[in-house]
């Protein structure tokens, strides 16, 4: 009998035990975020401290101010954000379908947990009047606690 176990009947069968590995393996990448997540919330309640990138800026830009106070104010009646500002008259200039475009747009600084970038880019494409919106966001590396625990508090939880 083979020291190393039984030989798998089939060519080119994985053993149980590469399989079982495979599958943790598998297992712990796909919940990777909700793990970081958990661990900052943790590491941010025991120490009292900020963990950079918890919260993020989200950019978009708007064609009007009435659709960027319609985007901001949903936004935060939906508790996926804790503040906005609305930048007015941005000068844009991109490429759109081979051309150079020019715009004047108002920009939007979107305050929220990192947590919730996901699900308020979603939202953001749902509702925004452009076929594709500029929506990006920036994770915040540094800043006054007191600002980021009133950030906290001004987002729904998962």
């Amino acid at each position: 009998m083979d020291r190393l176990g039984p030989r798998c009947p089939l060519p080119g069968c994985l053993r149980p035990s590469v399989l079982i590995g495979f599958l943790i393996l598998t297992a712990s990448f796909l919940s990777y975020p909700m793990f970081r997540t958990l661990s900052l919330r943790l590491h941010s309640a025991v120490t009292g401290s900020y963990v950079s990138g918890t919260y993020s800026i989200v950019f978009v830009n708007c064609p009007n101010e009435q659709i960027a106070r319609d985007i901001a104010r949903a936004s935060l009646d939906k508790k996926l954000a804790a503040s906005v500002n609305i930048l007015p008259k941005a000068s844009s200039l991109y490429f759109w379908n081979g051309e150079i475009e020019e715009a004047t747009e108002i920009l939007l600084l979107i305050k929220t947990k990192t947590s919730k970038v996901h699900v308020l880019s979603s939202y953001i494409r749902l509702v925004h009047p452009f076929e594709i919106p500029e929506v990006f966001s920036l994770p915040m590396d540094q800043g006054d606690v007191h600002y980021f625990k009133w950030l906290e508090e001004g987002v729904e939880e998962d």
